[in-house]
């Protein structure tokens, strides 16, 4: 798997990895306070297996870095990997900065991919398709919280199961994770 690096804009450490060079180009944001290769598996099998381009970002160090920092700290890195427009998604907290991301940054985004969906005000961005994937079994972030997310935009957004998965899913589930993600992004 691909090793992550540092990038330190304004002397910011965001950590984050490149990999894969295909057509279809994914950003992934890691969940807040858990190993930084709790999505590594994931993404390697698209990068390798399906072609995808993958870049998974990870948090900065710091209690008091808000929502717009952490948006921020996305958009810093999409452009210094040098990615024009890309779906985005991310676990957990990971997928509320992928949702706010999507709101400040529409013209860069082709849809969104959220993997544990949290109960949060952050609004969907209108038009583009949203993947939801849910745990069965998830008692964090649970299977209902993605359906409410859907049914605020039922005519473009879809929820996917992964059986037994519990908040870690695509930990423990990768492979199941990123085969609904390879299906759902390759139409695009």
């Amino acid at each position: 798997m691909t090793d992550t690096q540092i990038f330190e804009p304004d002397g910011r450490a965001i950590p984050f990895a490149d990999e894969g060079d295909g057509p279809v180009k994914l950003v992934l944001i890691q969940e807040r306070d858990v190993a930084a290769d709790v999505l590594g598996v994931v993404s390697h099998y698209l990068a390798e297996e399906a072609g995808f381009h993958v870049v998974r970002i990870g948090h900065r160090a710091g209690d008091d870095v808000d929502l717009d920092a952490r948006v921020h700290d996305a958009l810093d890195v999409i452009e210094h990997v040098g990615l024009g427009d890309t779906w985005i998604g991310g676990h957990g907290f990971g997928g509320t900065i992928a949702r706010a991301f999507a709101v400040a940054h529409a013209d860069r985004v082709n849809g969104l991919a959220l993997l544990g969906v949290e109960e949060d005000e952050t609004p969907l961005a209108p038009v583009m398709p949203v993947l939801i994937i849910q745990g069965t079994d998830d008692t964090t972030t649970p299977f209902a919280h993605g359906e409410r997310l859907q049914a605020t935009a039922p005519e473009r957004a879809s929820v996917k199961s992964v059986e037994g998965g519990e908040h870690m899913f695509p930990m423990t589930h990768p492979i199941e994770t990123a085969v609904i993600i390879e299906e759902y992004l390759d139409w695009d």
